[in-house]
């Protein structure tokens, strides 16, 4: 018996017949009709956000293939979606493919080989009964359409830096979308949704994690200051793969997932502060002066989740407590071009193009912001304090051409005078 179709329903327009018969409650049935009515010809935004932020989410597979790519800023339209590249073979290879074969050959270890599970409102699941010999054909033939999948978006989208969990997140897309309209969906998420994970360093991730602080500042000062000598670095983990690492059921990463794409990028960090509030007495009884224990324990997820519970939790402390308004000055000092700000308010108008450019932009001021440190920390080498003022007036021009125009060439050209004005100094 061919089970190949069992792991990846067909892509399609979903309808409420699609969704019959698959054991959904009265009630679930009645969300999936206002899902699908949200998500007709002129979708309805306000409506899907909203009742991809309820309870169940988006209630099955079949109504998430044509809701999320509507989240996500398109319609799915097969081959003619945007980010679909059906030449992609034929496309230089990229340079991280070696590391995504590594990545790819670790995947599926948490949602089980021998069945696909939809989820739906009472959790029901429907198995599906493969003999061991199948169970290994299935995951290899996953396996395959996973690194397929993958590089056929780095390939179209070279500027792209892969990173490790990336597969964790394409594999949640793969399982709920199919091979054919995935490609599509984790171009659109790669580049107006996850961009700052998928840039040549980690800075602008490292400054999503800066937000943490502020949340929690925010919502519970005391608890802020108990943890105050531990860096957040303990979020990285589970906020640069959309907790696809982390949480080991299909059904609640699928979830979890209608959550994060119905909201900005920054509800993510929000999501992990509201996990660390849960924790408060937990963490409490570790002491303040332990820095390494905690970090140990915050950067490991609770077992098990309560979803609903946080995603309801989530949306509160967000309306309490907008960007804007959080304490440190935090929300300032976000570069303009991260997702962080790209994806608030009317975002979902963004084109692939809008993100390339958007990732063109964050490129330059890195690299202008490397420079600058880079002159900061020569100037603290040569200390000379006859020589002193003339080198702080040349990295302050330094700084405004750097600022006032995105040459590449020009920011190398200063750069390398200031190299040779510091070596006249130094003789």
């Amino acid at each position: 018996m061919d089970h190949t179709n069992t792991s990846f329903p067909p892509s399609r327009s979903a309808t409420l017949k699609d969704v019959e018969g698959q054991g959904l409650s009265p009630a679930a049935r009645a969300k999936v009709d206002r899902i699908l009515n949200a998500c007709e010809e002129r979708p309805d935004i306000e409506a899907l956000v909203q009742l991809a932020s309820s309870a169940h989410g988006l209630v099955h597979d079949e109504v998430r293939r044509k809701a999320w790519p509507i989240l996500l800023g398109y319609s799915s339209n097969g081959e003619s979606s945007p980010g679909h590249n059906a030449d992609w073979h034929d496309l230089p290879r990229h340079k991280d493919e070696d590391q995504v074969r590594l990545d790819v050959d670790r995947s599926f270890i948490y949602y089980p080989k021998s069945w696909y599970c939809s989820i739906c409102h009472d959790r029901l699941y429907r198995l599906v009964d493969l003999t061991a010999d199948e169970t290994d054909r299935q995951l290899d033939h996953r396996k395959k359409q996973l690194s397929a999948v993958i590089t056929q978006v780095l390939r179209t989208h070279p500027m792209l830096s892969y990173f490790q969990g990336f597969h964790d997140i394409v594999q949640v897309f793969l399982l709920v979308l199919g091979a054919d309209d995935a490609p599509a969906s984790v171009s659109h998420l790669s580049l107006l949704r996850i961009r700052d994970f998928m840039l040549p360093s980690l800075s602008a991730s490292l400054a999503h994690l800066r937000l943490l602080p502020s949340i929690l500042q925010a919502e519970d000062a005391n608890l802020c200051h108990h943890l105050s000598q531990t860096q957040p670095f303990f979020a990285l983990a589970a906020t640069i793969c959309l907790y696809a690492h982390d949480i080991e059921e299909y059904g609640d990463i699928a979830r979890l997932f209608d959550f994060l794409l119905a909201h900005g990028a920054v509800v993510s960090l929000y999501f992990f502060a509201v996990i660390v509030l849960s924790r408060r007495e937990e963490l409490f009884d570790i002491p303040a002066d332990e820095p390494e224990m905690l970090h140990s324990v915050l950067s490991k997820l609770p077992k098990p989740l309560d979803l609903e519970a946080l995603i309801s939790d989530t949306m509160s402390l967000y309306e309490r407590y907008p960007p804007q308004t959080l304490p440190f000055r935090a929300w300032s000092k976000i570069s303009p071009f991260s997702v962080l700000k790209t994806t608030q308010g009317n975002f979902r108008q963004q084109t692939l193009s809008d993100g390339v450019e958007l990732f063109e932009k964050q490129v330059a001021q890195l690299h202008r912001e490397q420079l600058l440190e880079h002159a900061k920390a020569t100037l603290r080498k040569y200390r000379r304090p006859s020589r002193r003022v003339g080198l702080v007036i040349f990295v302050g021009v330094l700084a405004f051409c750097l600022r006032r125009y995105d040459y590449e060439s020009y920011a190398t050209f200063a750069f390398r005078r200031l190299l040779g004005y510091l070596r006249i100094m130094g003789r």
